[in-house]
């Protein structure tokens, strides 16, 4: 047994040893969890959360309302906003609640939901668009005072606080994306919220607080939020790993705790695990819920979802509506692709251009209504049918378009855009064409002999000749194509996108049934939105001509973004100063942490072996170190969290995805800058940190202009204002 003797004392065992360490270390941990500033009076703490307060809600509520017209992405989120209002369905690549906040702020401070949100720039003429800017800028105003909160409860140091708050209290970036009728202002609203309820959870753990009313008051809190950030947009999914590493790492720490037994770490678990994981999940269902229970109105978003889900839109063709059962020669039907957000297959009267196949009639899918896409089924050897016959499981037929006349057709030329399928054409006059027009139509898993259903039946149309199956290919034709899908004949034929279904059946001859017994339920719904929205979030791709960015250059505040342009510019683009500075404070965290982690190895080392380790206490000074670091790895784990993966990703990307890692980055240079000048002396630290906080003042009266509105020449043309301020040549104010 391993014994250690202390002059003047008894010999004691190892076990009573242990105890005695294990004590000491638990008043170690109380007293670094003590704030870092406790020696100022706690006025001081108000005092400063008071100023931020107010230069928060004087820099985001300054002229708020101005511009009066349409800026940017207004014309997308405000539009969704007056669909909420007239309870009218559509299709967004996001999830709902941000879209609903926008909505319910703009109905109860009295927009009727009218406006028709054209295009950036339309004057808003009296509209009462006032409420819904004004929420999502306070929204976005209380990111600054979340962040002292959260920093606050992290390190417990009044100046690490402050200037994190700081940092995006005086970014103009930060300023500008949170003053407009965007998603982006709830997003970050959410995300910052989650933050901070995480850091308030994981300082009353650590204060021996948990299970009190406060602590199960903060986790709900904390779930909830997670709940909220992901149910306005997906990448929502980032904080929820944050959150969820993050309390891994508490219940760690509880479960290594040998004063608490260990059914106090199964609770914790279940408690977490209620809070943090079923709370979320119903919340987020719940969003979904009422977002379906209000959007009931058929709308434009109507084509990229199934035939069932639409037959649940009032005013849709199939709300409520009856037509035949089967379908027989004769009627006229329009074919939805089966796939998730599959279109509508579609013809136009306008040929493929030299160079892409035959120059012939296009043939294309599309995801809304419409008259081209509509065909009238006949014979394959004949115009018309006198008696009702059914279509069947094998039977030949040709595809007349209606409105031109030409028959769906396929032959031994290249697709236009893939070139490994067969092109697919209308082509003939009149309804008579030749034999490459027949079709062979086939029932997905279906028998000899088995009548063709409307809606639910799944078809396969093979083309008899060719020996390929007609089928999209998800890829978006150019201009000449208006920009709608590819539509081909794949000689695999076992393509899963080449399967359709018959939606509207035009036939009078046959009685008529009525479609509300084959809607969807919720949960049916529920997921089929999702797999919708995850699909046209893949297929977002860069329009010709729109400016967009690259990650690599969102830190380095690399080029900006017009909201707003005419006499009022308003210019997306970061503070300099702090964005910068950003970037250099990140590489200090990484060369700093780097530093301690190898010093506290070699401390550890320095121990004799053989011996007993014991845990004297550190010095105040360490303790606090620690506890600075330990956040600053927090911090630096969101801003790698909400960055890195936009590498991954194929979508087309904008400058404004990289604001929710700018809130981590510039909370962590609060933090490091404290830690940075806590080491000089007292008068030096107090000039430094001055220096500091006005300049990062002074940076943001300089560019203001960017947000508040410029006029005159733009900064490159002779005479501008504004000259001084173009310090990279991308930037374009």
């Amino acid at each position: 047994m391993v014994t250690t003797v202390v002059a003047g004392e008894k010999e004691r065992s190892g076990p009573e040893q242990a105890a005695e360490n294990v004590s000491k270390m638990s008043k170690q941990k109380s007293k670094a969890d003590e704030p870092s500033d406790k020696s100022e009076p706690k006025s001081w703490w108000w005092l400063l959360f008071g100023v931020i307060l107010l230069l928060t809600l004087g820099t985001r509520f300054y002229n708020v309302t101005v511009p009066d017209h349409v800026c940017w992405d207004e014309t997308h989120f405000g539009k969704m906003g007056s669909w909420y209002i007239n309870r009218t369905f559509f299709f967004d690549v996001h999830p709902p609640l941000g879209k609903m906040l926008i909505g319910l702020s703009g109905y109860l401070t009295g927009y009727d939901g009218t406006y028709p949100f054209d295009k950036p720039g339309d004057k808003y003429n009296g509209t009462h668009y006032e409420g819904m800017r004004i929420f999502c800028t306070a929204l976005g105003a209380a990111i600054v005072p979340m962040s002292f909160h959260t920093v606050w409860d992290m390190t417990g140091s009044l100046t690490a606080s402050t200037f994190a708050a700081a940092y995006i209290l005086f970014d103009i970036g930060m300023l500008i994306l949170n003053r407009y009728i965007l998603l982006d202002p709830p997003l970050i609203f959410f995300m910052t919220a989650s933050v901070m309820g995480m850091a308030r959870v994981s300082r009353l753990t650590r204060e021996a607080a948990s299970f009190t009313r406060a602590w199960w008051v903060w986790l709900a809190f904390t779930g909830a939020m997670l709940a909220c950030t992901i149910s306005v947009k997906f990448v929502g999914l980032f904080v929820v790993l944050l959150v969820g590493l993050h309390t891994a790492s508490d219940l760690w720490d509880v479960l290594g705790n040998l004063s608490l037994p260990i059914t106090h770490t199964v609770r914790q678990l279940a408690a977490r695990a209620v809070t943090l994981i079923v709370l979320p999940v119903l919340l987020y269902a719940g969003f979904f819920y009422i977002h379906l229970a209000v959007l009931n109105r058929s709308g434009s978003g109507d084509g990229f979802y199934s035939s069932g889900f639409q037959s649940n839109l009032v005013g849709n063709s199939l709300y409520n509506v009856s037509m035949p059962r089967q379908v027989a020669y004769g009627a006229v039907v329009t074919l939805k692709n089966h796939k998730t957000g599959g279109g509508y297959l579609h013809s136009h009267n306008h040929l493929y251009p030299k160079g892409f196949g035959a120059r012939q009639q296009q043939v294309t899918t599309y995801s809304h209504k419409d008259e081209n896409n509509r065909w009238l089924i006949k014979p394959y050897d004949k115009q018309t049918v006198e008696n009702v016959t059914l279509i069947r499981h094998g039977d030949l037929v040709r595809l007349e378009h209606v409105q031109t006349r030409r028959n769906l057709h396929s032959h031994r030329e290249q697709g236009p855009v893939t070139k490994k399928h067969l092109q697919v054409t209308c082509y003939g006059e009149e309804g008579q064409g030749d034999t490459n027009d027949v079709w062979m139509v086939q029932i997905v898993g279906g028998k000899a002999g088995q009548a063709v259903e409307t809606v639910t039946s799944r078809l396969t149309f093979y083309h008899y000749i060719e020996r390929c199956v007609l089928t999209t290919t998800n890829k978006q034709l150019p201009k000449w194509g208006f920009e709608q899908q590819e539509v081909t004949c794949n000689p695999n034929i076992r393509d899963k996108a080449a399967q359709w279904n018959v939606e509207d059946n035009q036939f009078d001859k046959l009685p008529s049934v009525n479609f509300q017994v084959y809607a969807p339920g919720f949960i049916s719904r529920f997921f089929e939105s999702h797999a919708v929205m995850l699909q046209g979030n893949a297929g977002l791709k860069p329009k010709e001509g729109e400016v967009t960015s690259r990650p690599w250059q969102w830190p380095i505040n690399y080029r900006g973004q017009f909201f707003s342009g005419s006499d009022h510019r308003v210019y997306l683009l970061g503070n300099p100063i702090i964005w910068w500075s950003n970037l250099v404070f990140l590489a200090l965290f990484l060369i700093i942490f780097g530093v301690e982690i190898i010093r506290y190895q070699r401390n550890s080392a320095a121990s004799p072996p053989g011996t007993a380790r014991t845990c004297p206490a550190p010095p105040a000074a360490d303790a606090t170190k620690w506890k600075l670091l330990r956040a600053a790895v927090w911090l630096f784990g969101g801003w790698l969290i909400h960055y890195l993966p936009f590498y991954a990703m194929g979508r087309v990307l904008y400058f404004h995805h990289y604001f929710p890692a700018l809130v981590f980055n510039s909370m962590l240079a609060g933090v490091m800058l404290d830690y940075i000048t806590g080491r000089l002396p007292g008068w030096l630290r107090h000039a430094c940190l001055g220096t500091a906080m006005a300049g990062l003042a002074y940076s943001f009266v300089l560019f203001s202009p960017l947000a508040y509105g410029m006029s005159g020449p733009f900064s490159h043309e002779p005479n501008s204002t504004l000259a001084s301020l173009k310090w990279l040549s991308s930037w374009e104010f």
